[in-house]
């Protein structure tokens, strides 16, 4: 009897033991260090990045125009819409210094759509992709069929077409300039995590330039 009540005691100690042992990892579990899910409202916004003067040669320079169509960029989207007249007046110049002119819609869109203030000529090519205008698409023979060095892009969306274009573009060793008054998304935050992502991604930090319509002149 003695020897059964000291194995029942045993054993009670050895399960108190363990449930002890168990509480911190239990507690852990229940208890998991904050996400950035958790600490989104507390993190800070990054300084804007500086925009730079760019000078360009227009030989060796392409000026990519992304899904600037129907009914992508309409009236009622304003931001794209607000887009538009800057776009076209470089356009004009970028056709003037002899700049390669490529651009792109979204798939199963057509050349038509493009809005027409800023159409293509029937000698400029046009590509029709999703995010990336590289991906099954003739973009980068285009561009190194033509000796093309540098690519302007713009367009919408910025989070989208812009954005990994633009990755794609740097990745293949091309300098990329970003006018952000040329880059519209129906939200702010997307124009604002483009222009960051472009200055610090570090696939991109060392080959874009962001800069503004302006501040582009040619050599």
């Amino acid at each position: 009897m003695k020897s059964q009540t000291k194995s029942m005691s045993l054993w009670v100690i050895a399960t108190l033991c363990v449930m002890v042992l168990a509480t911190p990892a239990l507690a852990a579990v229940e208890t998991p260090e904050p996400t950035i899910i958790d600490e989104w409202k507390s993190v800070s916004i990054p300084v804007a990045p500086e925009l730079k003067p760019v000078a360009l040669e227009g030989a060796s320079t392409a000026f990519l125009i992304l899904d600037i169509q129907e009914p992508l960029c309409t009236k009622e989207r304003l931001r794209c819409a607000a887009s538009v007249p800057k776009i076209a007046s470089f356009l004009a110049l970028a056709r003037e210094k002899g700049m390669t002119v490529v651009y792109s819609t979204i798939p199963k869109g057509k050349s038509e759509q493009i809005i027409p203030a800023v159409a293509p000529l029937a000698s400029d090519p046009v590509v029709s992709s999703s995010v990336d205008k590289f991906y099954n698409t003739e973009l980068e023979k285009i561009l190194k069929d033509r000796g093309i060095k540098t690519v302007v892009i713009v367009g919408t969306a910025a989070n989208g077409a812009v954005l990994h274009t633009a990755v794609g573009a740097a990745m293949r060793g091309l300098q990329v300039v970003l006018p952000v008054d040329g880059i519209s998304a129906n939200d702010p935050y997307a124009e604002q995590y483009t222009a960051w992502h472009m200055m610090n991604g570090p696939g991109t930090r060392n080959r874009a330039t962001l800069t503004q319509f302006s501040l582009i002149t040619f050599k």
